[in-house]
């Protein structure tokens, strides 16, 4: 994936625009289709501006969605703006967007904000995609190496500084590392990404890692940062000895990834290990049953899992003010989920299905949004 930045105060404006313009036709239930079999894209048709913000992790697969559900709804456009998951969620709670990409599930106190634009059961989060989150560097000449947490979390945290370091070296055996200096690169917004990634060093090198998992960056911290997925991955191809973590999507060139250690065997990154890693989870505790966030076990020890995943989700509001929007963002949403919808972001975005069940799942609560009556 390849993500692309649009400043916030256009996305703004084509919000207010979007609303304006947004109309829709059809039946009482414009995506009474299922996500197994039919998309949206080939039931009713919907017409009309949507629009989001969030993610960046995500932006070839927005990409796809946005071209494979307008070519489908002529005169149905998705405007989406990658400013940052926490820009997203910040979006939706405030009502300037009608949906927000975000790779982090809504915090407790996010949910309860929610409920004064999305209605009294407030927004819930829509699983749409799932990617591995690669530990890439730029160390010339290699381009595979196996790190294990305490490794990795100690690169981040600035106590491993160069490459040929003896914790290095002693899980790769047989590799000539340089004697360069490790950089490593963070994000500098409130990012998804960032928390999924320390979400996992927290769990899994907790001896560490001891600061919890969140979206911003640990200010105590020294490095390099930029902003977006885009700006951290060209950050580090052009610095030798850097390091950084991002979708798995993004990297590419001279880039190299880290296999990463669960249990005692170490796992390549790949689509397939992350979807692995997601089938080991659960539900959130203390939410609706149309709320389809999910805990990840970062600790997993399952054979080829891969655990610096993340799931982005669609967060959506339960009740939208008008039939129009609640109908277009359903249509979009069942589109988003459905075998075409899902298989599209997979070509576009090295991404993994969602499974069978996760998708009914989704499209159950998709089912569940309405307007105000």
């Amino acid at each position: 994936m390849k993500a692309t930045h649009f400043g916030r105060t256009a996305a703004i404006a084509v919000i207010a625009a979007g609303a304006l313009a947004l109309t829709a036709c059809g039946s009482d239930n414009a995506t009474g289709t299922s996500a197994g079999t039919q998309s949206a894209a080939s039931g009713t048709k919907v017409t009309g501006t949507l629009t989001g913000i969030g993610a960046s992790s995500t932006g070839a697969a927005m990409d796809a969605w946005k071209a494979g559900f307008s070519a489908a709804n002529q005169g149905a456009t998705v405007q989406y703006s990658p400013d940052g998951s926490g820009a997203g969620r910040k979006a939706i709670v405030d009502g300037s967007a009608q949906f927000a990409g975000s790779d982090a599930y809504l915090k407790d106190e996010e949910l309860e904000a929610s409920k004064a634009k999305c209605g009294p059961d407030g927004a819930i989060n829509i699983p749409v995609y799932i990617s591995p989150i690669a530990v890439a560097f730029n160390v010339p000449g290699i381009t595979e190496l196996k790190l294990d947490a305490t490794a990795v979390a100690k690169i981040f945290r600035g106590e491993i500084t160069n490459w040929n370091d003896p914790a290095i070296a002693a899980l790769n055996e047989g590799v000539s590392l340089p004697d360069l200096k490790v950089t490593p690169v963070n994000r500098s917004d409130d990012s998804g990404t960032t928390s999924n990634f320390t979400d996992y060093l927290a769990a899994a090198a907790p001896e560490v890692w001891t600061d919890k998992a969140a979206g911003v960056w640990p200010a105590s911290l020294k490095g390099e940062n930029a902003k977006g997925t885009s700006g951290v991955v060209k950050t580090v191809t052009d610095t030798p000895g850097a390091v950084t973590y991002a979708d798995d999507s993004a990297v590419s060139g001279k880039l190299g990834t880290a296999s990463i250690k669960v249990g005692e065997e170490f796992v390549k990154i790949s689509a397939e290990a992350a979807a692995k890693a997601v089938e080991a989870g659960k539900p959130v505790e203390g939410r609706a049953t149309n709320d389809v966030a999910i805990k990840l076990d970062r600790k997993t020890t399952a054979s080829g899992a891969y655990p610096v995943v993340l799931v982005s989700y669609h967060v959506v509001c339960t009740t939208y003010e008008t039939k129009d929007v609640a109908d277009l963002v359903k249509a979009f949403e069942t589109y988003v989920v459905s075998d075409e919808g899902q298989k599209t972001a997979a070509d576009a975005a090295k991404s993994a299905p969602l499974s069978k069940a996760l998708q009914d799942k989704a499209k159950a609560a998709i089912d569940t949004i309405k307007a105000k009556a």
